[in-house]
């Protein structure tokens, strides 16, 4: 072998580790903390954010990014133990009075009982379309990846890869669909006691304080807004043009279709489709297509 192809043999290593070290999550690039007077914490050399809870106050972050559709992925590492009264909520949302928004929401519960995952979408100021969720698994045991593909036919959430929700832009049902509003990622930890667990019922045990929830591995494939315009469109960034976009006409297929069926019909606990006396003068029209 060449002395040359020797190096680049040694080196190949070395550009591997630098290239995965510039692909990981960096927080610090990519959100700012927005509350909880130092409670919210980047740690781990930038790659792991925590949000703590206490009596005086929980806390959040924000992302520094707008997006207008994407593929956007998170790990989280829920509150252990009893953490009944808490709500680790990670969401998408606008602004204003007609703002849209995709939901987590992870509801805490006693030790030994399962948290409840919640979703909800609204779309110009409207939601009331929660779905309630167990999840298969532990939440606080280790790190988890909860997902969100929004594009202009559909939303839908994902939990490990496992597809768990899917909101279908109804619009020719006179069913408002969010795809005119960028959103910012928002993620916070607080205390909910009034009505997070058992319906308020279960009170927060501050004598387990502080409460930590915890975040890594970010990732988004999506549509960055700026200055009034969508990264997707630019024809002046060649790095924005390379981005893998299949998220953006993508649609479930048959396997994600019978995983989606598996996990509502053995995981799922509220579907606002099926609440009947909620909606005295109708279910909501979307709830009246397959």
């Amino acid at each position: 072998m060449s002395s040359s192809g020797l190096k680049f043999t040694l080196l190949m290593p070395l550009m591997v580790a630098c290239l995965m070290a510039a692909s990981a999550s960096n927080f610090h690039n990519d959100f700012d903390i927005t509350w909880g007077d130092g409670r919210g914490k980047i740690v781990n050399n930038r790659e792991v954010l925590t949000l703590s809870l206490d009596k005086a106050s929980g806390s959040g972050f924000q992302s520094k990014n707008e997006y207008l559709f994407g593929k956007i992925d998170m790990q989280l590492k829920l509150v252990p133990g009893n953490s009944a009264g808490t709500v680790t909520a990670y969401y998408l949302s606008s602004k204003g009075s007609t703002w849209d928004e995709i939901d987590f929401e992870f509801l805490g519960n006693l030790s030994g009982d399962p948290y409840i995952l919640h979703t909800n979408v609204f779309s110009q100021g409207k939601g009331n379309r929660e779905q309630q969720f167990y999840l298969w698994f532990d939440p606080t045991a280790d790190f988890h990846t909860y997902s969100i593909l929004w594009n202009p036919q559909r939303i839908i959430f994902s939990v490990d890869g496992t597809p768990i929700r899917e909101f279908k832009n109804m619009e020719s049902l006179g069913v408002p669909f969010p795809k005119n509003q960028p959103m910012r990622i928002y993620s916070s930890l607080w205390n909910a006691d009034d009505w997070a667990t058992r319906g308020g019922m279960v009170k927060t045990d501050w004598t387990q304080a502080p409460f930590t929830a915890s975040y890594r591995n970010f990732n988004a494939d999506a549509c960055v807004w700026s200055n009034g315009a969508s990264s997707c469109k630019s024809n002046t960034s060649p790095s924005s043009a390379s981005i893998n976009r299949a998220w953006f006409s993508q649609e479930m297929d048959s396997a994600k279709q019978q995983r989606l069926q598996w996990v509502q019909k053995n995981y799922m606990i509220y579907n606002y489709c099926n609440d009947a006396k909620r909606f005295p003068q109708g279910l909501p029209p979307e709830c009246n297509m397959s």
